[in-house]
């Protein structure tokens, strides 16, 4: 775990509002994920920077216990061209704590990590959170995510 500071930048994807209670995260997020790979949605994001696909965690209602957004999709040089049934939102510029998820996605490997960070003494923003899966996560079972939560400065 390591403090960086970011710069903002924009994500087109798909969303949906879901919450750890009662384990609806478990169901709407891989639901999520399932719709974005299946759909191919990632082909039709306009603007990509690149082809790293990011999960947000966003517009929390209070903390991780209650409802908040979670967004699938790309990251953009511009909200100017949001296909229909997309969002598109900003990542918030500041203080983030960086974490690496390492093993196999398909057995929770980033979930795990959640629920270390969820245990991990953080002073957290509620702003914004994300996930980042790039080169080094293109194999499922042997992957390393870089997890990126909000803090305060």
């Amino acid at each position: 775990m390591k403090k960086v500071n970011m710069t903002s930048f924009y994500i087109i994807g798909v969303s949906v509002r879901t919450t750890n209670e009662e384990m609806k995260a478990a169901t709407d997020i891989p639901e999520l994920w399932n719709r974005f790979m299946t759909q191919q949605l990632q082909e039709v994001i306009p603007n990509k920077v690149d082809e790293t696909l990011y999960a947000v965690y966003t517009n929390y209602e209070k903390d991780h216990t209650r409802p908040y957004d979670t967004v699938v999709g790309c990251a953009v040089t511009s909200l100017d061209n949001i296909p229909e049934g997309m969002v598109g939102i900003t990542i918030s510029a500041g203080e983030y704590m960086s974490f690496v998820s390492k093993g196999d996605l398909t057995q929770g490997a980033v979930y795990n990590t959640w629920l270390d960070i969820w245990n991990t003494p953080l002073e957290r923003t509620y702003k914004t959170d994300f996930e980042r899966y790039g080169e080094a996560a293109k194999n499922p079972t042997d992957a390393e995510v870089e997890i990126f939560v909000g803090v305060m400065k």
